[in-house]
């Protein structure tokens, strides 16, 4: 898989700053190698957020992605490729392979997915938010190890930088991906 040009990752100024809580808002990524930080996104609904984390290199990051194509809209693609889960998960991909990950090490957690409507709609963004990502993933060669999707509710997800950990809460209770 290719990357386009409009996918290379540049930190806002001030994202990599030590031992911080990083809140990652929608159709954004945060990354760190520093293990005092936290990194956690909120409301997941029928967004997807995605854990990469790899051991040997101490690296992890975040995404909050809200759709799944980005051909839906390519102009917004470019400025925010976050937005999308087939552009955002590859920007994540290639931030953390920038600051040392390997694809052989990498720990891949998922979370949100919801429906908040009808289930059986056609267009149940959630369940297609979830498809693309374990597509993604699995035209990667990278397997999901855990994930919380589907149901009704929202969800926050936090990754521990210091030891990998990925949460989720929802309805008040977090529990280890």
């Amino acid at each position: 898989m290719s990357k386009p040009a409009s996918l290379e990752f540049k930190p806002p100024q001030g994202t990599l700053r030590h031992g911080a809580t990083r809140a990652v808002g929608l159709s954004q990524m945060a990354v760190s190698q520093d293990p005092t930080d936290l990194l956690i996104t909120y409301s997941l609904g029928s967004c997807i957020g995605l854990s990469l984390y790899d051991p040997a290199a101490c690296v992890g990051g975040l995404v909050h992605c809200m759709m799944p194509l980005s051909r839906s809209d390519p102009e917004r693609a470019a400025k925010e490729p976050c937005a999308y889960v087939d552009t955002g998960v590859v920007a994540l991909l290639q931030a953390v392979f920038d600051l040392g990950a390997r694809r052989c090490d990498l720990i891949a957690k998922v979370a949100g997915g919801a429906s908040a409507f009808n289930e059986g709609s056609p267009l149940n963004v959630g369940k297609r938010n979830y498809a693309i990502v374990r597509k993604i993933l699995w035209k990667n060669d990278i397997l999901i190890a855990a994930e919380d999707v589907g149901g009704k509710r929202p969800r926050t997800m936090t990754l521990h930088m210091s030891n990998g950990i990925t949460t989720v809460k929802m309805a008040g209770r977090e529990r280890e991906l």
